[in-house]
């Protein structure tokens, strides 16, 4: 592709345009013109050709037929790629990837490494292509991230975030596994027990900065404990949380691997599954009468299982959840799609490498997604999951011009979306041209 100039920001190639730079620190209005040889504006319609999109102010202005030309406007010449809106993942962990010294680094990284490595991950997955996620669980670090790449003052994708996980006592959010003195430098306060301390660690979470609310109501793969993955939250506890979420105006989103879990935080008003190993035909059904999206996340279950038969640095209750969870991770997407349940895009990346979130597209297919309801749930669905479909998701007039493009077709070879060659985000050109 042919385009801009490249110019070096710290340790990271962005290519900007000059009135890119000035859109997104608002200091003037100028055009800039896409000229897309294909475009899905809107992921679900049928995707249009030799296009053009007009960009003004961080936003889409409007896209129009064939290949058109304006006095004082930058042009980008994408004429030879399939042209997108900017993905999202609704499941990430930013500020850690899993690896065989993660039990160690725990103690020895400080919170200053922590969020350099979050820095470092975000910039991975927006040139992958993922202009917004989704950040659910990890502490107070991914705040500061969000809001330095809200202001400017350092690339990544958009973040809503959740930081520390509400979680009852030895449950999946907690530490496990190590001695007692070492325990106690990781003491959160969003551990609860019983319904008066679950509201208070919800309004813990929020008073930190959460956007939304993270809840671990069944047990966990990687917590170091052989305490299962079925409910560990008692019903009332969950209601307390989502009844103080709804006061403060937050969702709460709830990690579940077995069923009872997952139907009892249904029941009790969470708006969203992280997982859903479990799932059957009848836990379907609650998912459509409440109105609940999945977020699948095969992607981990499938690296788990991995880790599980070819590494040896798994703690062995670890392990043994993992040969059990990971190979049942497909078979529940069928299951929720085939049944009509609302799916958001997530991979819980962090636990596989970032930059590497598109590989749970694959998945998805291969569960019998077809390639457009992957995409869709990558946009329309995951922007209206995070709550911010009014702004992303599409590329339609007034949104953010969250842009990506691909050599070949997606709709028809979903493996497009590994490697993606151009990337804007609000306007920004960061990866893309010679």
């Amino acid at each position: 592709m042919k385009h801009l100039k490249s110019i070096l920001v710290g340790s990271v190639a962005l290519v900007l345009s000059n009135s890119a730079f000035a859109n997104e620190y608002g200091d003037m209005k100028t055009t800039t013109i896409i000229h897309a040889g294909q475009v899905l504006a809107v992921p679900g319609a049928k995707p249009l050709s030799e296009q053009s999109i007009y960009i003004s102010d961080n936003k889409i202005v409007k896209i129009v037929a064939g290949y058109q030309l304006e006095k004082g406007a930058s042009v980008i010449d994408l004429t030879d790629s399939f042209v997108l809106p900017g993905l999202i993942d609704s499941h990430v962990h930013l500020r850690s990837e899993f690896n065989p010294n993660i039990r160690l680094e725990a103690v020895t990284k400080r919170s200053g490494d922590t969020a350099y490595d979050a820095l470092v991950n975000g910039r991975k997955t927006l040139m992958a292509g993922f202009t917004s996620v989704q950040d659910v669980g990890g502490p107070e670090e991914i705040f500061a991230l969000r809001d330095a790449i809200n202001a400017g003052k350092v690339a990544g994708p958009r973040i809503r975030a959740a930081g520390r996980p509400v979680s009852p006592t030895g449950g999946h959010g907690d530490t496990h596994g190590y001695r007692q003195e070492v325990l106690d430098l990781f003491h959160s306060p969003t551990i609860c027990d019983g319904v008066a301390d679950c509201r208070r660690a919800t309004r813990a979470a929020i008073k930190k900065g959460a956007d939304i609310v993270k809840i671990t109501a069944t047990g966990g793969v990687l917590s170091n404990t052989a305490a299962g993955t079925e409910q560990q939250f008692f019903n009332d506890e969950l209601e307390a949380i989502v009844e103080t979420a709804k006061k403060m105006g937050r969702k709460v989103t709830a990690h579940a691997h077995g069923k009872t879990g997952i139907d009892s935080a249904l029941n009790a008003g969470v708006k969203s599954i992280e997982h859903g190993t479990y799932l059957d035909v009848e836990t379907a059904e609650l998912f459509k009468k409440h109105d609940a999206v999945l977020v699948p996340t095969v992607l981990a279950g499938m690296t788990v299982v991995d880790w599980a038969e070819n590494k040896n640095w798994l703690p062995p209750a670890s392990k043994a959840k993992a040969l059990e969870v990971g190979p049942q991770m497909q078979e529940m997407l069928r299951i929720a799609y085939a049944n009509g349940v609302t799916i958001a895009f997530g991979t819980d990346t962090g636990v596989s490498k970032h930059g590497e979130n598109a590989r749970e597209f694959g998945y998805m297919v291969e569960a019998g997604m077809s390639e457009m309801d992957a995409i869709k749930a990558a946009t329309v669905t995951a922007a209206k999951h995070i709550e911010m479909g009014e702004v992303i998701g599409s590329l339609e007039p007034g949104k953010f011009a969250d842009i990506i493009a691909v050599d070949g077709n997606p709709l028809t070879h979903i493996e497009q979306l590994y490697d993606v060659d151009f990337v804007m985000k609000n306007g920004v050109v960061y990866k893309g041209g010679e």
